[in-house]
């Protein structure tokens, strides 16, 4: 499949550049000449939909979120280590029809581009991408382990697919197994009991935002990684995951929450781990949010995943 006939180009006025030789910007460190795609270490893809979140019930709004997102990142200044790898913006996914071809779309993209070596940085755009990005990697790897980090399990029945379907999907249809998906940072008091039930008899992994913080972040992602040898890692951040003072922009945030460093230091975490493919970034809602408070949060986590990665 031709990638580039399945995405939209992204917008050149994003790639912002201070003209200034010491202090190089993303920018105009990123490179999105198709030409420049055979050489990409990272590849950052766009699905900018919400039609999962107005499934769901939710506000609308994070159609926009890949926008923001690169406007905020395209600002920061490029990180030295990561100065050495190679950078590609393919685009955005296109979104035209229903939102399970809109999906079929994004697998196929994924699946093509983690087929071709690269690593992705994927922004959302609802959090109902989960189930094709993560499909896509299963259909790439027979032995994946994924991390849900979101305030919601994303695990419900229902009759159409939405942005709260995405793990349920993934369990129902045995792409993914549910002694290797771990569900980090959840709140239990904005999930359905029923749900929690399901994912304790299923056999998924539940670290609450409380028993994250009690065991210790690091203490507790190590022991997971360190125990594990599944080939390649998942990890889905849903940024309702933060606490609405650090991340107001989001579909459906929570005053309680983790911390933007904390975020940011998982990021660190995934980027450090070799099996990492993908670090897919989703519910940025811009419409509510605060002097760009969220997307830069955005930018930091992709930021604090590359870093990492480029150490490797």
């Amino acid at each position: 499949m031709d990638i580039f006939e399945y995405t939209v180009r992204p917008d050149g006025g994003l790639f912002y550049s201070r003209n200034d030789p010491n202090d190089i910007k993303m920018g105009e460190f990123v490179k999105s000449a198709p030409e420049s795609y055979q050489d990409a270490d990272f590849v950052f893809l766009g699905c900018p939909q919400d039609e999962g979140v107005r499934r769901n019930k939710g506000r609308v709004g994070a159609k926009e979120g890949p926008h923001a997102i690169r406007k905020a990142l395209y600002k920061f200044s490029v990180p030295e280590k990561v100065g050495y790898c190679e950078l590609f913006d393919l685009g955005d996914t296109i979104v035209e029809g229903s939102l399970e071809e809109i999906h079929d779309r994004q697998h196929e993209i994924v699946k093509r581009v983690l087929k071709d070596g690269k690593r992705m940085v994927i922004l959302g755009g609802g959090n109902d991408i989960s189930y094709p990005d993560c499909s896509a990697l299963a259909n790439s790897s027979d032995d994946i382990l994924v991390f849900n980090i979101d305030s919601h399990f994303d695990v419900r029945q229902e009759d159409i697919r939405h942005s709260g379907t995405p793990y349920r999907q993934l369990l129902d249809e045995n792409q993914i197994r549910p002694e290797r998906l771990y569900e980090m940072a959840g709140k239990d008091i904005v999930n359905s009991p029923e749900y929690r039930r399901f994912l304790d008899q299923t056999g998924v992994h539940v670290y609450p935002l409380e028993e994250l913080r009690t065991e210790g972040i690091n203490a507790v992602f190590k022991n997971i990684l360190e125990s594990n040898n599944a080939k390649n890692i998942f990890w889905g951040f849903d940024l309702d995951s933060v606490q609405a003072q650090d991340a107001p922009g989001v579909s459906a945030g929570y005053p309680i929450g983790l911390s933007a460093e904390e975020i940011c230091y998982i990021a660190k975490i995934a980027g450090g781990d070799r099996r990492s493919p993908i670090l897919e970034l989703t519910e940025l809602n811009p419409k509510y949010d605060i002097h760009d408070r969220t997307a830069k949060l955005a930018s930091m986590i992709i930021l604090y995943y590359l870093d990492a990665s480029a150490s490797l």
